[in-house]
């Protein structure tokens, strides 16, 4: 066989391997194992999805960790302007609504003024919203705390805070109020002027004797009725287009401490005293009818 057509030999072999790419070197092979930027061990590219999956490096914070505290920063801030939202709306709020505007009746032969369908006596707390199903009420759901309900008897004027919540407490003691309506011209001067002087000459109550700035009268405005004026019992009320101060006392004097002819309580639904024992002499008359305007 000529030598054009012989194998080559095994000692030939590293010339050839030279001429191509070589053995690699130490420094080339830990090169190529490790991989250039972008490739894993074995040299392949790295994806998107493999890098989101990698763990955290040592010593800097996760995009959890990032985020959490802008989040609760954030969410403390929402809390906390939610709640003021809250206070300020619940305070600019009226704490009582009215279904409706009472009606003028005339009354009934021999009475005064008009009975008012009741509406319950529960207590509730200040600042709670009370809806009345009449206005002015003449009874109805009322704050029991001191300073609140029932409230001071004195007259109170067209910018002072004097409200049903607290007032119908003084109409459940036996007590009188008297409503005046600036909408309807109750304010100019003399108008509150007349009603100061009402008050400073207020009768005793006709039972237990309470004198005026005990429990009444209390005078405050209120617009939410069909009159001027409007005198408040329990369960009563007389309306007035002007200030007729002896009728007014005429129906405090019949309405607001009652006994029956076995001398219990009629009205109010908390007397301020114990009920008289009835003098053995005594002949017991029927008492006032509770029906009628």
């Amino acid at each position: 066989m000529s030598d054009r057509h012989r194998r080559p030999t095994a000692g030939r072999q590293p010339a050839r391997q030279a001429k191509g790419r070589g053995a690699p070197t130490p420094g080339r092979a830990a090169q190529r194992s490790a991989g250039p930027a972008g490739t894993g061990a074995s040299g392949r590219a790295v994806r998107p999805d493999d890098a989101r999956r990698q763990p955290p490096q040592p010593g800097r914070p996760s995009l959890a960790d990032q985020l959490r505290k802008p989040f609760l920063v954030s969410f403390i801030v929402f809390v906390v302007t939610a709640a003021g939202l809250v206070l300020v709306t619940r305070a600019a709020s009226p704490v009582y609504a009215c279904g409706s505007i009472d009606t003028v009746q005339s009354p009934a032969p021999g009475e005064l003024g008009q009975v008012q369908p009741d509406q319950g006596n529960q207590h509730v707390q200040p600042g709670d919203h009370v809806s009345y199903a009449v206005c002015p009420p003449a009874s109805g759901e009322h704050i029991n705390q001191p300073g609140y309900g029932p409230i001071a008897a004195k007259v109170y004027g067209p910018n002072d805070q004097a409200v049903p919540n607290g007032w119908v407490h003084n109409l459940e003691h036996g007590g009188l109020v008297l409503l005046y309506s600036c909408d309807q011209g109750a304010c100019d001067t003399s108008s509150l002027n007349a009603l100061q002087t009402f008050s400073s000459q207020f009768p005793a109550s006709p039972i237990c004797g309470l004198p005026a700035g005990d429990i009444s009268p209390v005078v405050a405005r209120f617009e939410q009725m069909p009159t001027r004026y409007a005198a408040l019992l329990w369960d009563r009320a007389l309306y007035l287009d002007t200030l007729d101060t002896s009728k007014i006392d005429q129906f405090f004097l019949r309405y607001s401490e009652r006994l029956a002819s076995d001398g219990s309580w009629i009205a109010p639904p908390e007397p301020q005293c114990a009920a008289p024992s009835p003098s053995p002499t005594a002949t017991a008359s029927p008492a006032p009818s509770a029906s009628g305007g």
